[in-house]
């Protein structure tokens, strides 16, 4: 430790000590002018920086000793520069005195090293205390260090850290005025929390004061998510959440008298509070004061408490104005919402008679506001057009906060933007003209991802390559100068996608356009696929016999739709058509799938759908609101007017099947399916809710129904369901629908009798199917370089050939955890570890553990 060492060597009464003169009277009452000023000791200043420093100059009159001597001591040592202060008077010559300052200099930081602790962490401390090569090693800055150091630790549990800083000047000739610095940090152990003891609790039961101290637990064994350490500032701000607990019961006046903290060991404490709980009160008369707007039965029953209610202090404050929450249903969003951005409410106690309190809601109106300017800042490739063309607030619109908050969930959805970093700002407040400036401020991350992907599938190598832009500019398309690279900002979404292996190829280009025409949010989606499929034998035991190049279905399609943003029920909604076109076209392709292995096969379909979105705000990961959406896929009813006669053609397959005549079970199946006859029902629903500790529950519902028109032609074998697995897609491009059901290898969730529309013993996927899950999600990091969640999931589904064996519990089940990792050059990348708790169709054992790698699709 350095010594502080600050002498003022004077000989207060007659003499002082010099190296010329032993005795040297100085009289008290004589003000002696000052001759010369010699520094000494000093290595970095030089002598007349130094006496500047002392603010003493030759020939000044002071009393030796005095005030001003004081002073002068005082100030060097605020400098936090020097360690050692001496002043000496060398010469006494009548009433001029000679002075000597000898002084020593604070050393300088060579370096620091830290024991007891990973390097990584030392470096933390370095920044944050500014323990940098060349800083003044003053006393400050060591007890300050100490501090910090104590307290980063005590946040986390350990509150029986102690820090040693050692000070060791460093030994060689040149640096003579270094020190290095050892940190040795002992953590100790982490302080537990014993028990949690309530002394007074008698109307409120103790264990339901200890559930609502949120941060601050004691010691159980079959409590994971939530440790038992003790934090100082956790514990002071569940003792509020106590007294909250008494005030949401009636007891208005309740209060903690005192608090203790018991050592029982240098890992273990109890708490001990004693609370004073008073008596328990009710709600009497609510009046409304400043109320033009609302008249008193409406805003009593926005209020929802009424007289005679058991007084809750929390939910009065709330329904009043609920903080941190922009859809909360209380008085103040009741009022912003209708354009009083200046209203004030305050709900205030008029009186207490006995057990009964009486209140006034007091409302300052203010004047109804507009907005003046609304601006947008921050987008370098966006163009302006494209944000406010989102914007829900307009330049002499009338204010509404909800409209504010709709249009940041708007913005965020786009995925230009970094949904953390979207603020609204709202500047030059006028009361008197009722006008509001709005100022949204954007932060742009990648909008592009590209999908590079490689891996073995299907018995055989698949290599996947895809360009996404998510803010393309198909007009700009033609312009040299607007490649930077690419042409972007319009806020169209332009794909390509190529995926091969040893025995498929497919490739595939869409392009979206969400205000299609520019003029309204009607959204273009336009996209084209071509497929050519081999027959494959994974029986074989050659690379080259496993593919028939001569036994291939190649499959073309297209599809074409619109999408209109509703305004009625409210904006979330969107109402979507579709038309799609696919033709299979067979030539030597005998597999399970198909009865007919030469032919066509022609899907026509019209699509529509409902769907609404109000999820906040990042669509990488919501914290509240829903998603869902119910479509159906319809077909022509070819049956209607194509004068075939279906039931004499189903008796001719029945006794097709029955003399396993291959060839004429290929003649017919090719007439019933020339075109595919079918109508599809899906509905999909995802419900977030946010929970304590940054926490995300994602609720999930999920239910698919292929049925057919006429029985007798029967439900083709495209377009079905197939369960389990990653989610991906599939390698038989036969339409089918790929649903993820973790802990299950993919597409094996899946009756295998299909009965009489195919082959009997395949699996060529359900009819109808249903799927539940949990998932549990949290956030690990948001940045721009990349988004970051862990979950843990439990999740359960089913496939069916038809309602009479449709059971919506009986699931396969499965539970686990993963990670997520989003970054915008790639979209999202995920690892997921299930466990199937059921058998596959077909065996008798839990599937058990399974890994799905998730790429490109987001969850």
């Amino acid at each position: 430790m350095i010594l502080k060492k600050i002498t003022f060597v004077l000989i207060l009464l007659t003499t002082v000590v010099s190296q010329a003169q032993r005795d040297l009277p100085l009289d008290p009452e004589v003000k002696y002018e000052i001759g010369d000023i010699t520094v000494t000791g000093t290595s970095t200043y030089n002598e007349n920086t130094v006496i500047t420093f002392t603010g003493l100059r030759s020939g000044e009159r002071l009393y030796l000793p005095g005030e001003k001597i004081s002073n002068v001591i005082k100030s060097l040592w605020n400098l936090e520069l020097f360690s050692d202060i001496n002043l000496y008077v060398t010469d006494v010559r009548g009433d001029v005195v000679d002075i000597q300052l000898d002084i020593k200099e604070v050393p300088e930081l060579n370096e620091v090293k830290f024991k007891g602790i990973k390097e990584k962490k030392g470096t933390t401390f370095i920044k944050d205390n500014g323990l940098n090569k060349g800083a003044k090693v003053t006393e400050n800055l060591i007890t300050t260090t100490k501090n910090y150091i104590e307290n980063n630790y005590k946040k986390k549990g350990y509150f029986n850290t102690k820090t040693f800083i050692n000070v060791i000047p460093k030994e060689d000739s040149v640096s003579k005025n270094k020190v290095n610095l050892l940190v040795n940090i002992d953590r100790g152990s982490k302080v537990k929390i014993d028990d949690i003891i309530f002394e007074g609790s008698e109307k409120i039961k103790p264990k339901k004061l200890r559930g609502a101290m949120k941060n601050t637990k004691k010691k159980n064994l079959f409590r994971f998510y939530k440790r038992s350490k003790y934090i100082k500032s956790d514990y002071e701000d569940d003792k509020k959440a106590v007294i909250d607990k008494y005030k949401e019961n009636g007891y208005r006046d309740a209060r903690i008298v005192s608090d203790t903290i018991i050592k029982n060991s240098d890992e273990g404490i109890t708490l001990k509070l004693a609370v004073e709980e008073g008596k328990k009160y009710y709600i009497g008369d609510i009046d409304f004061i400043g109320n033009t707007v609302y008249s008193d039965a409406q805003l009593l029953r926005q209020l929802v408490l009424k007289k005679g209610d058991v007084y809750n202090g929390v939910l009065l404050k709330e329904r009043v104005q609920k903080e941190g929450d922009p859809d909360a249903d209380d008085l103040a969003n009741l009022y912003q919402n209708s354009g009083y951005l200046f209203s004030n409410i305050n709900a205030v106690e008029t009186s207490v008679q006995n057990d009964t309190i009486n209140f006034e809601i007091r409302i300052s109106e203010g004047k109804l506001a507009y907005f003046n300017r609304v601006e947008v800042k921050g987008n370098d490739k966006t163009k302006d057009k494209v944000i406010y063309r989102e914007l829900l607030t307009r330049p002499g619109q009338q204010y509404s906060k909800q409209a504010v908050v709709s249009t940041i969930r708007q913005l965020g959805q786009l995925g230009f933007f970094d949904p953390q970093q979207l603020t609204p700002e709202f500047k030059n407040f006028d009361q008197i003209g009722g006008t509001v400036d709005l100022e949204y401020n954007v932060v742009e991350q990648g909008a592009s991802q590209i999908e590079l992907q490689g891996g073995f599938g299907g018995g055989g190598f698949v290599g996947t390559l895809g360009l996404s832009f998510n803010n393309f500019s198909i007009q700009n398309i033609f312009k040299k100068e607007a490649y930077r690279p690419l042409p972007m900002g319009d806020g169209q979404r332009f794909s390509l996608r190529a995926q091969a292996s040893q025995f498929f190829q497919t490739y595939s280009v869409s392009l979206t356009d969400p205000w299609f025409g520019g003029k309204k949010p009607v959204q273009l989606s336009v996209s084209l696929s071509h497929t050519i499929q081999f027959q494959f034998n994974n029986q074989a035991t050659s690379a080259r016999d496993r593919v028939d190049r001569n036994s291939r279905n190649i499959i073309t399609g297209g599809s074409i739709g619109l999408a209109k943003r509703l305004t009625w029920p409210d904006r979330n909604f969107t109402l979507s058509h579709a038309i799609s076109y696919q033709n299979f076209n067979l030539k030597n392709f005998n597999t399970g799938l198909f009865t007919f292995g030469n032919g066509s096969s022609k899907n026509l379909g019209y699509t529509i759908g409902l769907s609404r979105n109000n999820t906040a705000n990042n669509p990488i990961f919501p914290i509240s609101g829903s998603e869902w959406s119910i479509t159906a896929k319809l077909t022509p009813p070819y049956s209607l007017f194509n004068n075939v006669d279906y039931k004499a053609l189903a008796d001719e397959r029945e006794i097709a099947v029955e003399n396993q005549d291959s060839d004429a079970l290929a003649e017919i199946d090719q007439e019933r399916f020339n075109f595919l006859e079918f109508y599809k029902v899906k509905f999909a629903g995802k419900w977030y809710t946010s929970l304590p500790g940054k926490f995300v529950l994602q609720s999930n519902l999920e239910f698919g129904w292929l049925g057919a028109y006429d029985n007798d032609r029967g439900i083709p074998p495209f377009e079905r369901f197939f369960l389990g697995g990653d989610g991906l897609g599939g390698f038989a491009l036969d339409g089918r629908e790929i649903i993820r059901l973790r802990g299950y290898p993919n597409q094996s969730v899946t009756p295998l009798d299909r009965g009489a529309a195919t082959t009997a013993n395949s699996n060529d996927g359900a009819t109808i199917y249903n799927k539940f899950s949990l998932e549990l999600r949290y956030p690990v990091t948001f940045s721009q370089a990349a988004t970051i969640y862990a979950l843990a999931f439990a999740e359960g589904g089913s496939t069916y050939d038809n309602f009479r064996d449709y059971n919506p519990f009986q699931l396969s089940r499965s539970a686990g955890a993963g990670i997520r990792i989003f970054m915008p050059a790639f979209g999202l990348l995920g690892l997921d570890f299930g466990y199937g708790f059921d058998p596959i169709p077909g065996l008798i054992q839990p599937n058990g553990w399974e890994t799905h790698f998730i790429i490109g699709q987001q969850f």
